[in-house]
């Protein structure tokens, strides 16, 4: 019987001693904690910016793991970093992944989403995150790059007077100078996020656009413009169309094509015979009427003085002043105009916005110039818009429009946004008598004068010039108004006006 109990006894001390070493070598070898509990505690830390906490639940973190966080946050300009966790996925006994959604939030950006994902092993019976630069983007996996680079748009866009954009269907080069540099005054930024590969292939993740340009309303005619502008297509020659509501002086078109130097608001060009209207202006407002009888000799020298021609020399005898006009008369105009007070001329100009100086879109000039005569020579020169008068296309509209309404007005370009004339008064009203007088001399151009052959639309009235440079072909003008709509046509090097700018202008007002 003792030795029976002895043996129990033996046998439960082993047992104990068993199961005492099986706890010991348990505790030794057990694993602690859970990979979704490791992930879950790096991905808050992350959040909070808790580095020293996320580099303890890393193995064998690099040893720049802050400065690669710090510096990836403020390159990226991040001020607030979300992270949402996916479902676990169990590797094996001693491995996991955990994919993640992530959204950054970019200083006055935006906000970037990401998806990447945590590896998980056991290391030293714990749980913990084998790193990679791919934790904080895939992108920067084995050497890559993410980069984010501005991107600016214009903070200004011109539009027409309804909102619309302006038609770009053409060849003509209508916002070069002032429309351009209204669009450029203003920039808007954008941004793209790329991702740059080890071979150098750049992928795009993301793009935050730039906020909405601020349309600023111009005056310009939609449909207007887009007639002017085609109008300009297939011209072989620099070229030019402004057009402005004689009522309002708002600008209604500008279709340009005279080259990088030059344009209708600052660029002076002598007018030719288109400055006949300002000429006749001053002869009707001296007392001569469309139907005074005056001579158009072939040739005419000023007494004591030069000699002047007409086109080919044509002789037409003594005809009306009207008639004289409509057939643009060079020797009818010198031989009146030097019978008026020297200064006659240069007052009827200014009336007519000669010597102002105008504005638009941040490109100004002086609208026209003409100087004090010193001899009558000079005078006589002036008389057929040669000598010391030159002009913007942009003025020269501004002469027919104040014809067709009886008041010059200062132009504008932003809706709403008077432009006067710098320094005058915007407006300048015109006596009746000689503006009803030039109105039916204008119309006389067009049905039996120099303009008849150009196939104008009815109700147009105008003048054409010739304008010569020294250089090669003289430049061809137009101007002119119908209904509420005054023009002026520039081609330069076109030769004879009415051969050249006002079939132009045919073709402008029948395309609107």
């Amino acid at each position: 019987m003792r030795r029976r109990g002895f043996y129990v006894l033996l046998v439960t001390v082993l047992v104990m001693i068993g199961a005492g070493a099986v706890a010991l070598i348990s505790t030794f070898t057990q694993v602690h904690g859970s990979p979704e509990e490791t992930a879950r505690a790096y991905l808050l830390a992350w959040e909070s910016s808790d580095f020293a906490k996320m580099q303890r639940l890393v193995v064998d973190p690099p040893k720049d793991f802050l400065d690669r966080h710090t510096a990836f946050g403020a390159k990226m300009a991040v001020t607030e970093l979300t992270l949402m966790p996916g479902t676990l996925k169990r590797l094996g006994e001693e491995n996991a992944e955990l994919p993640f959604e992530g959204e950054r939030l970019l200083r006055d950006i935006g906000s970037w989403m990401f998806s990447s994902t945590l590896q998980l092993v056991v290391a030293d019976r714990t749980w913990k995150v084998r790193w990679g630069p791919e934790v904080l983007h895939p992108a920067l996996k084995n050497g890559g790059r993410v980069t984010l680079t501005p991107v600016d748009a214009p903070g200004v866009e011109v539009v027409t007077r309804t909102g619309d954009p302006l038609p770009t269907d053409s060849a003509a080069d209508f916002y070069t100078h002032m429309l351009a540099d209204m669009q450029d005054a203003e920039t808007k930024r954008g941004w793209v996020i790329d991702a740059v590969g080890a071979d150098g292939r750049t992928t795009r993740l993301a793009e935050f656009k730039a906020p909405a340009a601020d349309k600023v309303k111009t005056t310009l005619d939609r449909r207007v413009q887009a007639a002017a502008a085609r109008a300009l297509d297939g011209m072989d020659k620099p070229a030019a169309i402004v057009a402005v509501n004689l009522k309002k002086g708002e600008v209604l078109a500008i279709a340009d094509r005279l080259g990088e130097q030059r344009n209708v608001v600052a660029s002076k060009f002598a007018p030719g015979s288109t400055f006949k209207v300002v000429t006749t202006f001053a002869l009707l407002s001296a007392g001569l009427s469309p139907d005074t009888q005056v001579a158009c000799p072939g040739s005419y020298t000023i007494p004591q003085h030069r000699s002047f021609r007409n086109d080919g020399e044509v002789d037409r005898g003594t005809i009306s002043l009207r008639s004289a006009f409509a057939h643009s008369c060079n020797t009818t105009m010198v031989e009146q105009i030097t019978k008026l007070p020297m200064e006659s001329l240069r007052e009827a100009a200014g009336r007519l916005g000669f010597g102002r100086s105008v504005t638009l879109g941040g490109v100004g000039g002086e609208c026209g110039q003409i100087r004090p005569p010193t001899d009558l020579n000079w005078l006589g020169e002036d008389a057929i818009g040669q000598g010391s008068v030159t002009a913007t296309p942009l003025c020269m509209a501004l002469v027919a429009a104040a014809v067709g309404d009886g008041t010059w007005r200062a132009p504008t370009l932003l809706l709403d946004t008077p432009s006067p004339a710098q320094g005058d008064e915007p407006t300048v009203r015109l006596p009746e008598g000689p503006v009803e007088a030039l109105r039916s001399m204008m119309r006389a151009v067009v049905s039996e004068g120099t303009a008849a052959s150009a196939g104008l639309p009815p109700g147009t009235a105008g003048k054409t010039g010739t304008a010569e440079t020294g250089q090669g072909m003289p430049n061809a003008w137009f101007i002119g108004y119908r209904d509420e709509l005054a023009f002026a046509v520039l081609v330069l090097g076109g030769g004879s006006g009415g051969q050249s700018a006002a079939p132009l202008a045919a073709r402008f007002l029948s395309g609107i």
